[in-house]
């Protein structure tokens, strides 16, 4: 069947031909016309003319005819109803509906920018639709932050984000120092400029704030020392080869370890566990 609407779309005239197609008529073919000319033009085409005013599939009260097209065809899917509130949100500036709103206006808007004929918007907007409609089924419990050390990361951060600071020691920058240390025997693979993309804060602000509290080292500075820390408590008590230690601490290899080890020491490893064994060891840190 022809179904037509407005030319230039952006959210609903996009989501609706999705939902159209792949819930209530899967021969659909779409039209895009001037808003002007869409009612005679559906007499014409004999299409059932969507998102104008004065006809039935349109925007009622606050919903959008993504939700009215939903009612007409008693569409019941749960994944539809979680997307619902993101498209109605996104197309009439609601955007406290869902956390998604802005983001998939956001989306739209530069989508309809760079593509300017309509029905090739469309296919593309459908690849859209369709990741949403995936997301809202499947998907909506998984985290991108995988990690365990990770999530506490953000987990602390965003505690402190909250409450700002007072002046004295932050409960968060204690609670992240014994999380690190707890950590620090895995892959800690982990930066702030990950963490703040998480947070949405200026990674130079983190930066910033994690050094007042971390013995005015940077966060890459601070893993480093204790990755150090950790590697000299094996040298000292430990069989482990270089490399084994080096692979145990972090780091990428046994040549990247020995510079970093000496730059915190004073001494390659070799030599510093020879002192050690000699009772001699003088590190300058």
């Amino acid at each position: 069947m022809n179904w037509i609407t407005r030319e230039r779309p952006k959210i609903d005239r996009i989501a609706c031909p999705w939902l159209i197609s792949n819930f209530i008529d899967k021969n659909a073919v779409f039209f895009y016309v001037p808003f002007d000319q869409v009612i005679e033009l559906a007499k014409q085409l004999d299409a059932i003319p969507f998102d104008v005013p004065g006809v039935e599939l349109t925007h009622q009260n606050d919903q959008c005819t993504f939700d009215a097209l939903i009612k007409k065809y008693k569409l019941n899917d749960p994944a539809l109803k979680v997307m619902a509130p993101i498209v109605r949100g996104a197309d009439t500036d609601q955007h406290h509906l869902s956390s998604q709103c802005a983001g998939l206006w956001a989306i739209a808007a530069g989508m309809a920018y760079n593509i300017k004929d309509d029905l090739e918007l469309l296919e593309a907007g459908k690849v859209i639709y369709d990741a949403l409609y995936t997301w809202a089924k499947h998907l909506q419990n998984v985290k991108h932050t995988e990690s365990p050390v990770e999530q506490l990361l953000v987990d602390v951060y965003q505690k402190f984000l909250k409450k700002g600071t007072t002046g004295k020691i932050p409960g968060w920058a204690t609670e992240l120092k014994t999380i690190i240390q707890d950590q620090i025997d895995t892959n800690l693979a982990l930066s702030l400029t990950g963490i703040s993309q998480e947070l949405n804060v200026n990674p130079a602000y983190v930066s910033r704030e994690f050094s007042k509290y971390f013995d005015n080292l940077s966060f890459g500075e601070y893993i480093r020392k204790l990755r150090i820390d950790k590697a000299i408590v094996f040298v000292e008590t430990s069989d482990y080869s270089f490399s084994e230690i080096a692979y145990l601490t972090g780091f990428s290899d046994q040549s990247h370890f020995a510079r970093i080890f000496k730059l915190e020491t004073g001494l390659t490893p070799s030599a510093y566990k020879k002192n050690n064994q000699k009772g001699k060891i003088r590190p300058n840190s």
